[in-house]
């Protein structure tokens, strides 16, 4: 099976070039793997012992950071290795201050690139963060004795190790996986019924992160003067059905103030458009503090989960098509009900905030819409989901703590 696993990666490398010629996202990517080795050459020495974390996307990152600083604190004679897949995490994450040595993309799963590449490092700890696996890094990894964990590791039936072909590759992980840190109950037994019995269940390590959000200094100027005395609905990561959602609560309720971030800045001209009278946030200038316009189009990144702590009521992007749902815990950790589309299968959080009645999902933007505007005109509901919204996130455990009193014992 091997054998036909190598052809599948030599297939999708392929299709990926080609794809590369046409997308820019796929380009970075294929180009930006170009640099790894030189990367790790140049960034690590002989002697170094390194821990290694890899992140497909942002998303995944934010999820295994928690762990990855405290292993730091743990081991600070080690140096640190992140990997992303996505060029979207790469290019989100290397502009910032972070705690890595070196940052660079995953090599492609091929043997020799990946033997070649693990060749010039003394990894003694290496985690993948939820559920992304590739076999030969995996092999190569154990052959060196390196320990290899899962961190917030999610298993679903429709996942192909739950299909006759994917036997072979579940035979893989029981031999290369250390343990698997479960987020949720039904992963850790879906994993089980197939054998992966190295488990244990430590939640969603992304808890932990958005719960230091609360403390830090989430100031962001001339907010809370755009705002006044009118209620904020944040709209994070939009994509176009949640600005539908912006366009008709502008419409239909004159006492709301529209904070909207996109899920990707080359959305900012189409904003404009939607809404002319708008204000760029780069715009805002000190001496033009008299906001008369009632949208504020985010045109930089980095700043949406301080936005999140000015918001009354958030729309979350990515839930009512297939790209997924973003990250609603970062709302949801300053109390602040969560609005979001129907697609979140692969966020199990999503349904534990609806449970907890902190946050809903609508099938269409205009009955997310019509909530919306509900709440702005019932101060009794807005307050009791904001109190929900924040006891749902300060009642998880402490999964961090749990994951490194596994790796340590």
């Amino acid at each position: 099976m091997a054998f036909f696993y190598n052809i599948f990666i030599s297939l999708l490398i392929f299709g990926m070039k080609i794809f590369s010629l046409f997308n820019d996202k796929a380009k970075k990517g294929v180009l930006g793997r170009k640099e790894s080795l030189q990367k790790i050459q140049s960034g690590f020495s002989a002697g170094d012992k390194i821990i290694w974390m890899h992140a497909a996307s942002l998303g995944e990152y934010e999820q295994g950071l928690p762990v990855l600083e405290k292993l730091k604190e743990k081991f600070s004679d080690h140096k640190i290795l992140i990997t992303f897949f996505s060029p979207s995490g790469y290019e989100n994450v290397v502009k910032k201050k972070n705690i890595a040595d070196v940052i660079c993309y995953l090599p492609f799963d091929e043997k020799n690139k990946v033997k070649e590449f693990i060749s010039h490092l003394n990894i003694t700890l290496f985690f993948t963060v939820k559920y992304e696996y590739w076999y030969n890094l995996l092999e190569e990894l154990k052959k060196k004795g390196t320990k290899i964990y899962v961190i917030s590791a999610l298993f679903y039936d429709t996942q192909s190790f739950f299909t006759s072909h994917g036997k072979w590759f579940v035979k893989q992980l029981q031999k290369n996986i250390d343990w698997f840190f479960h987020q949720t109950e039904m992963s850790y037994a879906l994993a089980k019924n197939i054998g992966l019995t190295q488990s244990s269940v430590t939640g969603d390590t992304r808890f932990d992160r958005v719960k230091q959000l609360q403390s830090q200094d989430n100031h962001v100027p001339f907010i809370k003067d755009f705002i006044g005395q009118d209620k904020a609905v944040v709209f994070g990561s939009s994509w176009q059905a949640e600005e539908k959602v912006a366009e008709e609560v502008l419409l239909g309720s004159p006492y709301a103030k529209l904070i909207i971030a996109p899920h990707d800045l080359k959305r900012v001209q189409h904003l404009k458009q939607m809404f002319p009278d708008a204000i760029l946030y780069s715009r805002i200038k000190e001496s033009q503090m008299d906001f008369k316009s009632r949208v504020l189009i985010i045109d930089n990144i980095g700043l949406l989960s301080k936005l999140y702590s000015y918001a009354d009521i958030a729309v979350v992007g990515g839930g009512f098509h297939s790209a997924g749902l973003h990250n609603i815990l970062e709302a949801a950790t300053f109390g602040v009900p969560v609005i979001f589309g129907n697609h979140y299968r692969k966020n199990p959080e999503a349904d534990e905030l609806i449970s907890a009645d902190g946050g809903k999902s609508f099938e269409n933007a205009g009955l997310a819409a019509d909530f919306v505007m509900f709440l702005i005109n019932n101060e009794e509901m807005l307050h009791a989901m904001s109190e929900k919204s924040k006891k749902f996130v300060d009642e998880k455990p402490e999964s961090t703590a749990l994951i490194m009193q596994k790796i340590l014992s």
